[in-house]
């Protein structure tokens, strides 16, 4: 069985960062892409930022030039760096995996339980 554990949320000012980090453990062959999805309350989650397994990246509009996505494949770990902060940014941030838990076996797609991110003075 394989979890994913995110940490790193809380309280900050509007302006301030935070560093979110996901951690995949348990029965794991290999990963390949690492997200982070994010959902406020009322809204539908959304893409926040991915990192492929060789280190490819791609971003969501409303967060580009703000938050960085990267990952250490040798601690099956992701990190989503936000600066800039905007109390728009509040929501529950989860982390997402495709990943192999056996030889030739299928791709299969983990969440985690999530963290929140409140942004506010």
């Amino acid at each position: 069985q394989v979890q994913l554990v995110e940490s790193g949320g809380g309280l900050v000012q509007p302006g301030g960062s935070l560093r979110l980090a996901c951690v995949a453990s348990g029965s794991i062959f290999s990963i390949n892409d690492m997200g982070w999805y994010r959902q406020a309350p009322g809204n539908q989650r959304e893409l926040v930022a991915v990192i492929s397994s060789v280190g490819t990246t791609d971003y969501g509009d409303s967060v580009k030039g703000r938050f960085t996505i990267s990952r250490d494949n040798a601690k099956n770990t992701a990190y989503l760096q936000m600066n800039s902060l905007e109390p728009e940014d509040t929501a529950v941030y989860y982390c997402n995996a495709a990943l192999v838990n056996r030889w030739r076996g299928p791709v299969v797609r983990q969440w985690g339980q999530g963290t929140q991110v409140t942004v506010s003075s």
